[in-house]
């Protein structure tokens, strides 16, 4: 798995772990397309810290547009980031609600990389 540290030195240590998990069993070509496709789709949570921050200027809500809550994202841009209370709690959150939507498309990009190439 020290390949894996190499094509993806961005992974906190919770994502770290459950990408381990799912390219177990993967050869290194999968890993390989995995870490490519993975590393295109993955949000990092200072970006997710940052568009949350937006929610004080006016602007509630970016965060979870990203994070393809889109439900959510409309319901702060209308009501404020629900009134900054909601805004202020995914302040304190980022770091989880990004670890969800990671966890997420790295399931999502391991059902793909699995079903493209055979393992050996």
């Amino acid at each position: 798995m020290a390949n894996l540290l190499l094509l993806m030195p961005n992974l906190e240590a919770e994502e770290l772990f459950n990408v381990e998990g799912l390219v177990r069993d993967f050869s290194d070509v999968q890993v390989n397309q995995f870490a490519t496709l993975y590393n295109a789709k993955r949000k990092d949570s200072q970006t997710i810290l940052l568009l949350a921050l937006i929610g004080f200027l006016g602007v509630s809500g970016v965060h979870r547009f990203i994070l393809d809550q889109v439900g959510m994202g409309i319901l702060y841009l209308f009501t404020g980031g629900l009134c900054l209370i909601g805004t202020i709690i995914d302040l304190i959150n980022h770091k989880k609600l990004t670890l969800e939507y990671n966890q997420k498309v790295s399931r999502q990009v391991a059902a793909m990389v699995s079903s493209m190439v055979p393992r050996t």
